[in-house]
């Protein structure tokens, strides 16, 4: 058994059973952002998140152990995405990242933006032209230090 066996499992039942990620989200109490990303295998749950996850997906106790184990991070299986979704945010990246650094060096200074201390939410939002997808990401700024 591994991590993405029980990854594998949790996608194969929300299927059959014709789940959404909000509808799970709200049984764990957080946002669907994160309990997606935990039951896609990249966040760590706690024990009783874990537990009302597993119930969920019907997770044995050792499927269940699985959800609490700090994962590998990164889930993409090649450097460029070849998925078209997900290689629209690539392109995103590669057109628009020197854009994303520059004007946050220029509003912040040297440093990053935290992937660890961050929040998203993901919004349709109507549009006579068509729906548009909201994506709003909040990533705490980390500054360089000197040492």
């Amino acid at each position: 058994m591994s991590r993405l066996a029980v990854t594998e499992k949790i996608v194969a039942t929300k299927v059959a059973k014709g789940l959404k990620w909000s509808d799970v989200a709200a049984k764990v109490g957080l946002s669907k952002e994160w309990v997606t990303a935990a039951c896609l295998g990249q966040m760590t749950l706690t024990a009783e998140q874990a537990g009302v996850v597993a119930e969920i997906f019907g997770l044995t106790a050792d499927e269940k152990k699985w959800l609490m184990v700090v994962p590998y991070k990164g889930s993409l299986p090649t450097s460029v995405p070849t998925d078209p979704l997900i290689y629209r945010f690539y392109e995103l990246v590669s057109v628009y990242g020197t854009t994303f650094k520059e004007l946050i060096h220029e509003e912040f200074g040297d440093g990053i933006m935290s992937a660890i201390d961050f929040k998203m939410d993901l919004q349709r939002e109507p549009d006579p032209k068509g729906d548009r997808v909201s994506i709003t990401m909040s990533g705490k700024f980390l500054p360089y230090k000197t040492y």
